[in-house]
């Protein structure tokens, strides 16, 4: 008989001491390396860990991103965290659980099938045995290797998971506890601001530290490494005026700015590429088959973290402790020791929950920058905080793509071969894995910049992502064009190419709709075999009153969209009702779901609103912009400058899920990111009776093609 088969990431971290501990009578600390990103996590991983140990929720206290204690599972990123992590720990639980039953069994004199557990009380034919986990504790050894060989609880077994539980982190930010890490406030601590380096290779050429000092206001002291220049002192507003004088009275040379050009993704085409090609050849000979061939843009793209990033470190003893609101502890303790040439044992990350991003912000750096600066002061925490305009300017941006789709067609009107060709910078330089620490680059003798890549078409692709239709088209592919250089660092930001790939691919598949003469939810159901797409897209247009034919170009507009996140997560699609003037303003969104075994329905429900909003808002307003005459090259550095949705502009959303019982979860976080910008470039066409290609969608352009230039 085989083995069970371990899913990968208890593979990859099977000490069970790892996932749980009992450390007081009637209390389970379960860990996971999944952090909280206001997503809900430690909700969701409240109530795996409840159902799989037979406990109560309020037992439960989930610990999440701490490199001395929780498993390695990477970044929390990627709609991963319940569809990988949550499947690990419930195995892990699972064989937790199964070692308990085995000690009790011996202590009792009787089999393991005999006995039971009901909020961590050992039952034998539903009665009372006078033992417990904690009673049985000491006796079991969970400093062992997951077997798989426990027994994962069945559906009809579960009484939390499936069910809305109270979000375990909400009560302390709406009373005002010290949530996050901007409220870390260690004795001694130095508080801390970076004059930050312009660009990898710009050297400091001259440094008024006089006049710095006196626009302190206050003690201050500025601590140099190579082209790494930081201010500290106790007082915050002392450091904070003295750094905002810094950035006239230190000069650069070296000095590389983007330019206004380079904020349109057309500039991609000129640049150096690397080429790579999935799947079919390209056919030779089209047999005189119709010809579809339509392009679409996207900018860049920044997080626009609610609060700036911030990081805390203090160096004692020879060993490096860091606290961090970043995506993944144990990658940033990597990067931490390769870029300051220190041993990762001498490293500890803890995770404190921050303003969330979904994706890689300068939550990282800010972490990187307390570590440098402890290094130079030993036994002084030293808290960095980034300012506004440093976040927006310096963060990593989601990078401009250019999508050119070519279609063959048959006699009925329907694709029989479909090229996704895309040009795009690396969506991936996490620490880590393909990026450096943006102080660290500033060090004497930093680590060369890695080689150009993305993110691997195992994890879902970077630029890639999404650009494999699910469609039943006999013949496809996709052609990644890699820009190897860029004006700005580019990395994730939810749905990574997703966005871009799905809003090119939902666009043509309603222009070839039209062409057709079909309507456009008839068309995509003729062309789809997957039996939970036609369920989502059935669903949807039910929940819209759907109407084919419905009249459209009197501003006035209907669009659908829909997708299979990396084609292997949660299915989604939608209906976007929306009105073109000057600007877009979308009024209603229906959408049906389905993301398989859902742990925490309220929390998904919610992961897929923000996620809705947030599309609402890349799709109609966001997109950096340069200008070289600015001092640091970007003139998006603030909300008036790089304006998101605003609260009285959120739609009216009506969400439904479905096949909420199926034994496999599938990620729904970033599920809504395409769908939604290609509900909503149809709905345009719809209102307008044109089609606009390039995101976003401003007035600027709205404008345009109603004057038709």
């Amino acid at each position: 008989m085989n083995a069970p088969v371990l899913p990968p990431i208890l593979n990859d971290n099977p000490d069970l001491d790892r996932w749980v501990a009992f450390p007081a009578p009637g209390k389970v600390t379960a860990s996971t390396g999944r952090v909280e990103l206001g997503q809900g996590v430690l909700t969701a991983m409240t109530q795996v860990a409840a159902d799989e140990l037979d406990v109560a929720t309020t037992r439960v206290t989930v610990r999440s991103g701490d490199t001395l204690k929780a498993p390695n599972e990477g970044y929390t990123a990627g709609s991963m965290s319940i569809q990988a992590g949550a499947v690990a720990m419930r195995q892990a639980l699972a064989d937790v659980r199964a070692l308990f039953l085995d000690q009790a069994a011996t202590v009792l004199g009787c089999t393991p099938a005999e006995l039971t557990v009901r909020d961590g009380a050992i039952m034998r034919n539903g009665k009372p045995t006078g033992q417990d986990y904690w009673t049985l504790a000491g006796a079991v050894n969970l400093a062992v290797k997951a077997t798989g060989t426990g027994k994962r609880k069945a559906i009809a077994d579960f009484t939390s998971i499936g069910h809305d539980l109270a979000r375990v982190d909400l009560p302390g930010k709406i009373f005002g506890d010290a949530a996050f890490i901007h409220d870390m406030k260690p004795d001694g601590m130095l508080h801390a601001r970076v004059v930050r380096q312009p660009n990898r290779g710009a050297k400091i050429s001259t440094i008024d530290e006089a006049a710095i000092k006196r626009a302190a206001k206050g003690d201050v002291e500025l601590v140099r490494n190579g082209d790494f220049l930081a201010i500290i002192g106790e007082n915050e507003s002392a450091v904070e005026f003295a750094n905002a004088a810094a950035i006239d009275r230190v000069a650069w040379t070296d000095v590389e700015q983007p330019t206004p050009l380079q904020q349109e993704a057309t500039w991609l085409l000129q640049q150096p590429i690397i080429d790579k090609t999935y799947g079919s050849p390209e056919p030779t000979d089209p047999q005189g088959r119709e010809r579809f061939e339509a392009t679409f843009t996207r900018g860049f793209v920044a997080h626009a973290s609610l609060s700036p990033s911030c990081g805390l470190a203090i160096f004692q003893d020879g060993h490096l402790t860091v606290w961090t609101h970043c995506q993944g502890v144990y990658p940033l303790s990597g990067a931490l020791a390769k870029g300051l040439d220190l041993d990762i044992a001498a490293i500890t990350v803890h995770h404190v929950q921050g303003s969330g991003c979904y994706g890689h912000n300068g939550a990282d750096d800010a972490a990187a920058d307390a570590a440098i600066i402890a290094l130079q002061k030993p036994g002084v925490p030293i808290r960095v905080r980034w300012r506004r305009e440093e976040e927006f300017v310096f963060e990593p941006k989601s990078t401009a793509m250019i999508v050119k789709v070519r279609a063959l067609l048959d006699a009925d009107g329907k694709p029989s071969d479909w090229t996704q060709e895309i040009w795009s910078p690396t969506h991936n330089k996490r620490p880590g894995s393909g990026g450096s620490l943006l102080g660290a680059i500033a060090l004497p003798n930093s680590m060369p910049e890695p080689p150009p890549a993305d993110v691997p078409e195992a994890n879902g692709g970077g630029a890639t992502r999404n650009g494999d239709p699910l469609y039943a088209i006999p013949s496809k592919r996709m052609i990644h064009h890699l820009v190897t250089d860029t004006p700005i660092r580019t990395s994730s930001l939810r749905g990574l190419g997703a966005t871009a790939n799905i809003f090119a691919m939902e666009g043509c598949i309603d222009e070839l709709a039209e062409r057709a003469g079909q309507d456009p939810v008839a068309y995509r159901l003729s062309i789809m075999t997957d039996p939970r797409a036609r369920a989502v897209i059935e669903r949807t247009a039910t929940m819209a009153n759907w109407k084919p034919d419905a009249p459209g170009g009197e501003g006035r507009g209907r669009g659908f969209g829909f997708a299979r996140y990396k084609n292997k997560a949660a299915y989604m699609a939608c209906v976007v009702d929306l009105e073109v003037e000057e600007e877009i303003r979308v009024h209603r969104v229906w959408s049906a779901i389905d993301g398989g075994l859902i742990v925490s329905p309220d929390g998904a429900l919610n992961q897929i609103e923000g996620g809705i909003i947030q599309a609402i808002s890349w799709v109609t307003k966001e997109q950096v912009r340069f200008d070289n005459d600015a001092p640091s090259g970007s003139v998006s550095f603030d909300w008036d400058t790089y304006p998101v949705l605003k609260f009285s502009e959120v739609p009216e959303i009506e969400m439904e899920l479905l096949n909420t019982k199926d034994e496999v979860p599938l990620g729904v976080g970033e599920v809504a990111g395409g769908p939604i910008a290609g509900a909503i470039g149809n709905a345009v066409y719809h209102a307008l009776g044109a089609r606009i290609r390039d995101l976003p969608l401003t007035r600027e352009r709205i404008m345009a093609t109603l004057l038709g230039n």
